[in-house]
């Protein structure tokens, strides 16, 4: 055996025998024993256990040990406050999820006070280390249990632990009043009418937990078990969750909101708790307490841990309304995606449609340019300059290749979404991810193929007309340069674009889900003095309107926006950042050219071609991997099934490589 471990072995015994003979309980030795037992690597699950297995044959083999550290450890309960360790710990509070993210961040930078009467504040101080989590986890139950077996504590078997038992009543009665009165809260009314026509059983379990809890305090003096068990108490939470998971499932249909979110999630943790408690305070002859002392013991630790973790605040917290925001880009992104020929041409006409209105934007924004306004006034004229011409392509049912990735990525997560242990269908994955790219390929070359000539006639018309180039040769010089994939930083501002397409996907799924959240609709239909001006029937249609449309109107404004103000900001900051986009340089490409008077050569024309291409490429990828990596989160699809389905989409591109473009003839063509 290495001189370490028996260094650190010997160290222990002599731990153990300070702690024996101290009759203290004072939280400094429960950290120095946890020291023992730390690895150096938190991931070290071997080591740990070797390390808790060393404590253990200690304790198994001197009885003045083990009896020693079992009394440590039942005065440390017995001499420190319990219940804020049951009922607050690993528990959301009360403040909402604002106020809980400004207190992590503010004890994140200025911990909190410790209270040296608390036992919750003793368990942190013993694992101190946000890390600790890990290697506690990894230790399986078992040896947990058989730790807790050598000890040989009973919470209702010992005097000195009668404490503890009234602490737990106090905390099970104080959780289920939280429950009562979050179950009341208004919010859940609205999204769940039936808490409103029936007995609630948020409060029905209140009613008996009391009495239950009385019955249990009155027993333990004489040791009598409650003449009622928790059984009806039990049945009461499993139907309190069954109300959560109701309105989680209509969030389609009722919408969310972070507070709502983060009243379930609260409402869920107190629930859980209250049952794991309940389990501890089981008294029946047969139960067995210690596994839910394991349960609760991991639980605690990783709670002390992570109380302050700020992206474990926003992943349990947002976890809805990612879901909802991405559903609504789904539902959204169902009509971006092609089958038939038919819809096949009809996406070719919308695209074209699209490339029809580009080059009037890129012919506006080169105007505005040449007004030299303030640059500030320049980027707003140019984010409104894009804004209304994609609303106005919206609202003309018209389609920009672009937006696609970001509705139609949630389509494809939704797909691979598949119950545990089922296995995802491969071959209808494979078809749903072909119709996508063919459809985005086509809509990709109805923009292109529309934007770049229409561009080159409307610069040469003006040209004829006024006798003055729209692009000075200096402006026409600047813009090849800016589309030139090697020599400029175009390919990374075209990354910046893809994440503003990305970002507007989720604008548009969002506001899709404040307007049934808030039922926007029917309260835009209840305006009386719109209706007297425009009459009902119109009236109804605009709340019609606004509820299929208001989430693309938002999000196409807020890309706009972010489209003409990048450079701006990039300009007032001094990093070199700015977009491009592949429909936009497409234009733009046109009309240098005809500012130069086609004097361009072959190889510089090509090059910039090349460019444009690429540009759509870096557009396309980065907005649809953050929109599926995103849609993947909210749906927490782990997908196992990578290589099939990688091999499957090779198979299929050898055998019909031109489904990947055009759809395939269907038997009645």
């Amino acid at each position: 055996m290495p001189m370490t471990e028996v260094r650190t072995e010997d160290g222990l015994d002599g731990l153990l025998r300070e702690i024996a003979t101290a009759g203290s309980s004072d939280p400094a030795l429960l950290v120095r024993v946890v020291d023992h037992v730390r690895p150096r690597d938190p991931n070290d699950a071997p080591q740990a256990l070797k390390n808790l297995q060393a404590l253990q044959f200690l304790l198994s083999s001197d009885a003045a040990l083990r009896i020693g550290l079992r009394d440590y450890l039942l005065q440390l309960f017995a001499s420190h406050q319990q219940v804020t360790l049951y009922a607050d710990l690993g528990i959301l509070p009360g403040a909402g999820f604002f106020s809980e993210l400004w207190r992590r961040i503010a004890q994140t930078i200025l911990p909190a006070a410790i209270d040296p009467t608390a036992l919750k504040d003793a368990l942190g101080m013993a694992f101190h280390r946000v890390t600790d989590h890990r290697w506690v986890n990894g230790i399986a139950d078992e040896h947990w249990l058989r730790l807790l077996d050598t000890l040989g504590i009973d919470f209702f078997a010992v005097a000195k632990t009668n404490r503890t038992v009234v602490q737990l009543l106090d905390a099970a009665h104080i959780l289920s009043a939280r429950i009562a009165a979050m179950g009341v809260e208004p919010e859940l009314a609205e999204v769940y009418p039936p808490l409103r026509e029936y007995e609630s059983p948020f409060l029905m379990q209140n009613v008996e937990a009391q009495r239950w809890v009385q019955e249990f305090r009155d027993g333990l003096g004489d040791g009598e078990l409650p003449a009622e068990d928790e059984k009806q108490i039990r049945v009461l939470l499993d139907q309190c969750r069954d109300v959560i998971g109701r309105i989680r499932r209509n969030t389609g249909n009722t919408g969310i909101s972070v507070a709502l979110t983060y009243l379930l999630q609260r409402l869920t943790e107190t629930i859980d708790r209250l049952d794991d408690l309940l389990d501890l305070l089981d008294r029946t002859p047969e139960a067995d307490r210690r596994p839910a002392i394991v349960t609760l013991f991991k639980a605690f630790v990783e709670a002390d841990n992570k109380r302050n973790n700020l992206r474990e605040h926003f992943a349990k917290n947002t976890e809805l309304l990612a879901r909802e925001v991405t559903e609504h880009s789904g539902r959204t992104g169902e009509h971006y995606i092609t089958a038939t020929r038919k819809e096949y041409k009809a996406m070719l006409s919308s695209a074209l449609g699209a490339g029809l209105i580009v080059p009037f934007m890129a012919l506006l924004k080169i105007g505005l340019h040449g007004l030299h306004p303030a640059p500030l006034i320049q980027g707003l004229l140019s984010g409104l300059n894009y804004s209304l011409g994609f609303m106005l392509i919206h609202v003309l049912h018209f389609t920009v290749a672009t937006k696609q990735p970001a509705m139609t990525a949630s389509r494809i997560a939704a797909a691979l979404d598949h119950p545990p242990g089922a296995r995802p269908d491969v071959a209808l994955m494979v078809e749903l991810i072909v119709r996508v790219i063919r459809s985005q390929f086509i809509a990709v070359i109805g923009n292109v193929a529309l934007a770049f000539p229409l561009a080159y006639v409307l610069a040469s018309s003006l040209y004829l007309s006024t006798g003055t180039h729209v692009m000075s040769p200096e402006a026409a010089h600047e813009t090849l340069h800016s589309l030139d994939p090697l020599a400029s930083l175009a390919l990374f501002h075209a990354a910046i674009a893809g994440v503003w397409l990305f970002m507007s996907g989720l604008i548009a799924g969002y506001h899709d889900n404040i307007a049934v959240y808030n039922r926007i609709p029917e309260r835009v239909r209840q305006l009386k003095w719109l209706g007297r001006r425009i009459g009902p029937k119109r009236l109804d249609q605009l709340a019609t309107y606004i509820e299929g449309n208001l989430g693309s109107l938002a999000g196409n404004f807020w890309f706009g926006m972010l489209l003409g103000l990048t450079a701006t900001v990039g300009m007032n900051l001094g990093l070199p950042i700015d977009i491009r986009h592949i429909t936009f340089s497409a234009a733009n490409l046109a009309t240098a050219t005809v500012s130069l008077d086609q004097q361009i050569p072959w190889q510089t024309f090509a090059w910039c071609a090349a460019g444009v291409a690429l540009v759509g490429i870096v557009n396309l990828t980065v907005s649809f991997s953050l929109a599926l990596l995103v849609a993947f989160k909210a749906r927490r699809v782990r997908f196992r099934y990578t290589r099939p389905l990688a091999a499957a989409l090779w198979r299929r591109f050898l055998a019909t490589p031109l489904d990947f473009v055009r759809p395939p003839r269907e038997p009645s063509d």
